[in-house]
Order: C-alpha cells, then sequence, then structure tokens
C-alpha cells in the first residue's frame, strides 16, 4: 500500500482536526490538491478535508473542541474550521443530483466512492487519512508518474456538468502535467460552446491562475489548436508569448504581463481596476516607442523591463541588455525640479506644463542634466 509522506501530515492542527472528527466516529480523508502535490514533489498550500459527517456535526464537533468553525459554504456541504490561527475547509462526502454545466445541486453521500465520481479529475480525487494511508477510488496513482490530467469517467460527461472544467483541464496541465490526455482534448474541442454560458468572474479566475505557471505556453498552444484560446479571449495570438517568457528578466512571474503578450481581447474578463491599469500600461509599452530611461522613471524597474521583453518579442528583436540598464537608471532617478524651484510669475496650468516640460528634457538628458541646468532653460 502506498504511503504518503509530507510535512504537513506532522502537523498539529492538521492532525487535531482530523482526530477531532475520528472522535466522534467519523472519518476524516486529506483530499484534492494538497495530497495531488505531495505526491508531485509540488508546493501545497491549502489542506482540504473530505468527511462522512454532515456539516452540522462538523460544527458541533468544532465547537466541543474549542475550535472555531465557519460555515463558509455550508449549502454545499463545508464548513471551515480555524485550529491554531490555520483554516481547514471540511466538506461532507457529495454526490451530484443535478447539473447545467454552471453549478450542481448536491445531496449528501455515504462513501469516498461517490464522493470522488463527482470530482473532475483522476489525479484530484486522491485520498490520505492522517497516517498517510492513501485511497485512489479512480485510478489516480496510474495517472501521477505521466502526470496527465484524465477525465473521471467519460470526459464527455464531466464538461457537461460544469463546462470550467474545460478550463481547468488546460490549467492543471499548464502547472503540473507533462502529457496531455487526448481523450481529454477532444471532449474539450467538442463542447467549446459551453463557455458561453460560464460567468466572467469564473473565467477569469482560472485563465489567470493558468497564466501564473511557470511556462504556461504549451498549455495555451493547446487551447489555441483546440479552438478554446480564440473563444475565451477573442482575438488573441500565441506569437508573442513564447519569446516574451523568453525574455522576461524579472523572476516574480506577472499574470498581466503575459496577457498583455496574447493581444487580443480582454472584455471577457472581469480584472479588477488595479489589474486593469497594469494590462493597458504594459499593452501601451508594448506598442508604444518610450525610450527605456522614460519607462523606467514613469513606471518603476519591473514593469519597464518586462514592457521593453513584451516590446521586443512582439517586433522580433533582441532584448538588449543596454535598455535594461538604461530602465533601471530612468527607475532610480529623482526628478530635481520642484514646483516652489519655478520662477513666480508662473501660475496655475503653467506650473504643470512646464514641470512636465522639464522633466522631458531632463529625460533626454539621459537624467544628466541638474536643477541649476534645467532652470537655466526657462
Amino acid at each position: 500500500m502506498t504511503v504518503l509522506s509530507a510535512a504537513w501530515l506532522e502537523d498539529r492542527a492538521a492532525q487535531g482536526v482530523c482526530e477531532m472528527l475520528e472522535a466522534g466516529g467519523h472519518q476524516a480523508w486529506f483530499v484534492g490538491g494538497c495530497v495531488r502535490n505531495a505526491l508531485l514533489d509540488a508546493p501545497v498550500t491549502d489542506l482540504d478535508i473530505s468527511t462522512d459527517a454532515h456539516p452540522e456535526r462538523v460544527i458541533a464537533l468544532a465547537e466541543a473542541a474549542g475550535l472555531k468553525a465557519v460555515p463558509t459554504g455550508i449549502d454545499h456541504g463545508t464548513i471551515t474550521v480555524v485550529h491554531d490561527d490555520q483554516p481547514f475547509e471540511i466538506t461532507t462526502f457529495r454526490r451530484d443530483v443535478e447539473t447545467d454545466g454552471r453549478r450542481a445541486v448536491v445531496a449528501f453521500a455515504e462513501t469516498i466512492e461517490e464522493d470522488a465520481q463527482r470530482r473532475d479529475f483522476t489525479i484530484n480525487a486522491l485520498y490520505a487519512d492522517r497516517h498517510g494511508a492513501l485511497r485512489d477510488p479512480v485510478g489516480g496513482l496510474a495517472d501521477l508518474p505521466d502526470r496527465r490530467f484524465r477525465f473521471i469517467g467519460l470526459a464527455e460527461d464531466r464538461i457537461r456538468e460544469d463546462y470550467l472544467r474545460i478550463l481547468r483541464f488546460f490549467r492543471f496541465f499548464a502547472w503540473y502535467g507533462s502529457e496531455l490526455d487526448a481523450e481529454g482534448l477532444a471532449a474539450c474541442a467538442a463542447h467549446a460552446d459551453g463557455l458561453a454560458s460560464l460567468s466572467a468572474e469564473r473565467v477569469t479566475s482560472e485563465v489567470l491562475k493558468l497564466l501564473s505557471a511557470e511556462n504556461p505556453a504549451p498549455a495555451v498552444a493547446a487551447m489555441e489548436h483546440a479552438g478554446i484560446l480564440h473563444r475565451t479571449l477573442p482575438r488573441t495570438s500565441t506569437k508573442v508569448l513564447g519569446p516574451f517568457l523568453h525574455f522576461d528578466p524579472v523572476s516574480e512571474l506577472d499574470p498581466m504581463a503575459r496577457l498583455a503578450a496574447l493581444g487580443g481581447d480582454v472584455v471577457t474578463l472581469r480584472l479588477s481596476k488595479a489589474e486593469a491599469r497594469l494590462h493597458a500600461t504594459y499593452r501601451s509599452i508594448m506598442e508604444g516607442s518610450d525610450t527605456p530611461g522614460a519607462l523606467g522613471f514613469h513606471h518603476g524597474a519591473p514593469v519597464a523591463h518586462r514592457g521593453l521583453a513584451l516590446r521586443a518579442a512582439a517586433l522580433e528583436t533582441p532584448l538588449m541588455d543596454t535598455d535594461i540598464a538604461a530602465a533601471s537608471r530612468g527607475a532610480a532617478a529623482v526628478f530635481p525640479v520642484r514646483a516652489a524651484d519655478l520662477p513666480g510669475s508662473l501660475q496655475g496650468p503653467e506650473i504643470g506644463a512646464t514641470l512636465k516640460a522639464l522633466e522631458e528634457v531632463w529625460i533626454a538628458s539621459d537624467f544628466s542634466l541638474s536643477k541649476e541646468g534645467l532652470l537655466a532653460r526657462l
């Protein structure tokens, strides 16, 4: 029998939550991403627990143990239990009663086997008890060596239950996969029309998670080949993404820059105001002609560096080290003139216009002109 080994299994809070459920006569199984990622030697961020205890019972057991219980998703069987300031989502075994491609009506189930059947991919339906003993109801362990995300049962059935699984298929491939399941890919292509029924919020979340993978290019290329990309992001192209990922000089990835590399429309997405501004900035740099120094001064080094990488990728030219250095100089430069330095005869809008004009001269000088040299030009 395969036994899971992971540091989080030794965590006192994780063990305590499982012991709480077991002491009440119930099952407690870690499930989903934490088990999958531990087996793939990938980082684990969230610990989800599946149980045969109903939500009201979970709340009662938690409160009896002196733990905080929050009914975060009680309608769907999920209670968040907080132990040592760590949140654990505890969800009752479920089975689908009715689905329409966007949401499901669920009922509580009694067994792991029933619970596993309503999940999406075999690798996401692996369970481990608090000792690390694994349960594999749908054959996920066989798919692990190839890092293959295979739909549970018939791929078309799983997709018709929730069309978001089309995007999840490519997102998980981008993050963890090495072999694209042919049956799953064909089913995604065949049911691509169903994406139109999804909310912009759900689509946006999946797209940004996909673009946050270390190298999303193969997954995005597969989406384009299957006719999924243009349904999700109209008039996009993968032409710039690969070269940009090669050029990107900033270690911390940025999904907005990757989205900008794809071009096209983002009206189908529900970006925050900050995300929309950043995306627009990248597109402006990519398509504009501002000097590297000006970009660094106006936008800071990380955004300027990525913008220059986007521009180089779009123009199919090398990304010059001298441009990166110039952008860094611009980011570190401090404009030496203030409004108080200007002649008192200037009033109102004249002050702002003069400062802007002097700033442009200063940037053109590669930030070399002093305050005295700039004021001498008035």
